[in-house]
């Protein structure tokens, strides 16, 4: 060994010995990690933590870094139907048309499209465009997409989003028709939406081979996407990480960050502290109880957007005794849905009357909401029955307000003598266990991404939906299907608001769940941090960030 190469060994130990001084003399971390130490925002550092260099973090130079509450189940647009996803998707594929801020329609992979007649829409597609496997995009791959959502045997849970187009025409290399069954003018609206993405052709027929060997569909692409988004999937540790890295052959303006760690960090204070410390750039989400935390400390700051989503607690209309109306309705009367605003959102959003939010195409402002009356409860449970209550249990994720919002109904429901055993469940078991069916009560909440309301009441309510497309209440009422299937097939601007009018009233009647509020999605910032936005539907857009030094 030179005597170059022994120095540096020499000025390696020390500085290890150096970090493991310092580690055994810090201070530990607080045992509520809610808490901060008294008299300051600055939580109690991690033993061993030093201070990442400036414009980086812990893990590597112009690495954006999100630490967020769980994991994406899957990386498969076609096969998921979780915000997780959704947020991978959208930066590792592309739509044709997307929603701009202002929820208008944009090019996407399309660059124009025209409505040939009432039932035919043609797209002139972008050329040059290729995939992270090398192989091109054209028509031929929209139609291997469309054809694939629409198998049978693929049993994608996201199939009504384009189960109206009756044929795909490959006009040329670069020109595609949609024929559709009726006149569906939301189709847009529903092609922006993630779930339609646009796959690698070659990624979906080696996901085909992994079906016919036995293998469930999506058992490739779930673990390996091919898209055309601006980055594309490194690493994926589950349960842990995921690692995205700018995709080089990006046909759009190229990220501005290298790559994008995704941590899964579940407990709050734990987030909080990562953005304080520098080792996150970017949390989520934040519970209403931080916002003062996020706001009183120098070097973050709060992102808030309003949404199109709903917080929901639904009801198993299979199981008994949610199967009778008035027990669902008597339940929605004793929860009062002010008191989980104030009281665990901080305030923050606003009550739901149904399940569409007012930026929502279709929502109606007259609709009537059940109102909150324990004494009309009592009335209710008593005509069914079950005047003496019964015992059953609610279902939530680890997200902390869930868990408050189980605990404030087990705290009201013992009024009506129904005692409630709380149930937290890992959150892919959550969103497999409800799609079968195996809850009673469970709270959830749904994005209307189109903002359109058939999304916001087609994949929730109708029949042809229940279980993992959305419909985790199983409602099955042939009067509202009737209804959902007129809305989304009338043409006509101000019939649809009527006959969706006529729906919401339908579902504040049937109570399939107690509609709580619509949300604000809020998000701790670095102040390192620019380009970043939250979409209406409720998707981090991380195109344009970049970490300032």
């Amino acid at each position: 060994m030179t005597g170059n190469r022994r120095f540096k060994w020499l000025v390696c130990i020390l500085v290890m010995l150096a970090v493991l001084v310092s580690a055994c003399g810090s201070p530990s971390k607080s045992s509520n990690p809610e808490t901060p130490p008294s008299g300051t925002n600055t939580p109690a550092p991690e033993p061993g933590a030093k201070d990442p260099p400036e414009g980086t973090t812990d893990t590597g130079a112009n690495e954006l870094v999100i630490a967020w509450l769980s994991d994406p189940p899957s990386m498969d647009p076609h096969m998921s139907t979780d915000q997780q996803t959704s947020v991978m998707t959208t930066h590792i594929y592309n739509t044709l048309v997307i929603h701009d801020k202002d929820l208008n329609i944009q090019p996407g992979l399309a660059e124009s499209w025209k409505a040939v007649d009432e039932l035919t829409w043609e797209f002139k597609l972008r050329q040059g465009v290729k995939f992270t496997d090398g192989s091109p995009f054209n028509a031929e791959v929209v139609k291997a997409n469309i054809d694939r959502m629409q198998d049978p045997e693929v049993a994608s849970p996201r199939a009504s989003l384009v189960g109206m187009i009756k044929e795909v025409k490959v006009v040329d290399e670069y020109t595609v028709q949609f024929v559709t069954e009726y006149a569906f003018s939301p189709l847009l609206a529903h092609l922006a939406h993630s779930a339609v993405s646009m796959v690698s052709a070659e990624a979906i027929k080696l996901d085909y081979e992994k079906l016919k060997a036995g293998e469930k569909a999506g058992a490739y692409l779930a673990q390996n996407p091919v898209g055309t988004g601006v980055f594309k999937l490194e690493s994926w540790n589950p349960g842990q990480e995921v690692k995205l890295v700018a995709n080089a052959d990006y046909w759009g303006d190229k990220a501005k960050v290298e790559r994008v760690t995704f941590k899964v960090v579940s407990e709050e204070g734990t987030r909080i502290a990562e953005l304080e410390t520098g080792y996150a750039h970017i949390i989520d989400p934040v519970s209403p109880s931080s916002i003062s935390r996020i706001e009183s400390t120098d070097g973050m700051s709060l992102n808030r957007q309003a949404s199109l989503s709903l917080s929901y607690i639904g009801f198993n209309n299979n199981k008994e005794p949610f199967n009778d109306v008035r027990v669902r309705q008597a339940l929605s009367m004793a929860i009062n849905k002010d008191e989980i605003i104030s009281g665990i959102y901080e305030g923050t959003g606003i009550p739901a009357v149904g399940p569409l939010a007012p930026d929502v195409n279709g929502y109606d402002a007259a609709v009537k909401p059940i109102e909150h009356n324990i004494d009309k409860a009592k009335e209710l449970l008593k005509e069914a029955g079950y005047e003496g209550g019964f015992s059953t249990t609610i279902w939530t994720n680890d997200n902390p307000e869930r868990i408050k919002i189980a605990e404030y109904v087990q705290s009201k429901l013992k009024e009506l003598n129904v005692e409630v055993k709380i149930e937290v469940v890992e959150w892919g078991a959550y969103l497999a266990q409800t799609a079968e069916g195996k809850h009673d009560m469970f709270v959830l909440g749904w994005s209307t991404v189109t903002a359109d309301a058939d999304y916001g009441m087609y994949e929730l309510f109708h029949s042809k939906n229940v279980g993992e497309p959305g419909n985790r209440t199983f409602t099955k009422d042939p009067e509202l299907d009737k209804l959902l299937d007129d809305g989304r097939k009338e043409n006509d601007p101000e019939q649809r608001k009527l006959i969706y009018k006529q729906a919401q009233e339908k579902l504040v009647e049937l109570a399939p769940m107690l509609y709580i509020h619509h949300q604000e999605y809020l998000n701790g910032v670095s102040s390192k941090v620019e380009g970043f936005w939250r979409h209406p539907n409720g998707i981090m857009q991380l195109h344009q960030v970049s970490i300032q030094p």
